[in-house]
């Protein structure tokens, strides 16, 4: 956003981004699934080139959060400054900001609860199965859970985890042309597990992730985007 009368460049700021990772636009639109023109017209802040305003919002988020920038920080500045016109004056931002943060107080309560709730539910029904309920079957001592237990149950052979801040990631299960099964930006602190052990992933900030595979962690470096392919052999850079 604007600091001390200056101007926040949308497209420059994108623009030096990709060049500090020294992407092209080809690699781009591979990693984010949007066309070089588009992105070219992000850089160039032409966005009557683009289909509609909320296209616009959309190809910045994804854009940034791929460049291993803050996509909101884009879409409020873009927002500001070609949506709402003078009418988004001072007041009426600060009463859109304060709305968000009440539903964002009132989601973290209700995903509290619910947390309660299932702790209350998993402690009553092990506290019944210990005392001897119909189901209650298994001896003393086994110590699995009723999920390792489930022929079905899935195993998280690899896991990925953002623990020194965010990144783009696009998972594919068995290779580049294999089922997409996660697109998206995981924020620092967050972990997506998969089950299964053949994969191929486009990683926008490696530096930011830590994968675990069979167990064993795998640090990632650099910074830039990397292509890595997790088989029961291992990890290896494409």
């Amino acid at each position: 956003m604007c600091h001390h009368g200056a101007v926040f460049e949308i497209g420059n700021s994108l623009r030096e981004a990709r060049h500090r990772r020294r992407i092209d636009f080809g690699v781009a639109e591979q990693a984010t699934k949007i066309r070089s023109g588009y992105l070219r017209a992000l850089e160039d802040e032409q966005f009557e080139q683009l289909p509609s305003p909320t296209y616009v919002k959309g190809f910045l988020r994804t854009y940034a959060e791929y460049l291993g920038l803050d996509g909101q920080l884009y879409v409020d500045e873009y927002n500001s400054r070609f949506v709402a016109g003078d009418d988004w004056d001072g007041p009426r931002r600060s009463r859109a900001r304060h709305a968000q943060r009440s539903r964002g107080i009132e989601t973290s309560i209700v995903l509290v609860a619910l947390g309660l709730i299932a702790v209350v539910t998993i402690v009553v029904i092990s506290a019944w199965q210990f005392a001897g309920g119909p189901n209650a079957k298994k001896p003393a001592g086994s110590g699995r859970s009723a999920a390792a237990e489930s022929p079905g149950a899935p195993i998280a052979y690899l896991r990925i985890e953002a623990l020194r801040g965010s990144s783009y990631l696009a998972v594919h299960r068995n290779g580049p042309s294999g089922p997409i099964v996660f697109q998206g930006t995981l924020q620092k602190g967050a972990q997506e597990p998969f089950s299964g052990e053949h994969f191929w992933m486009d990683l926008s900030s490696p530096e930011n992730l830590t994968l675990v595979v069979g167990g064993k962690f795998v640090v990632l470096h650099g910074l830039k985007p990397e292509s890595l392919t997790v088989t029961p052999k291992g990890v290896r850079a494409d």
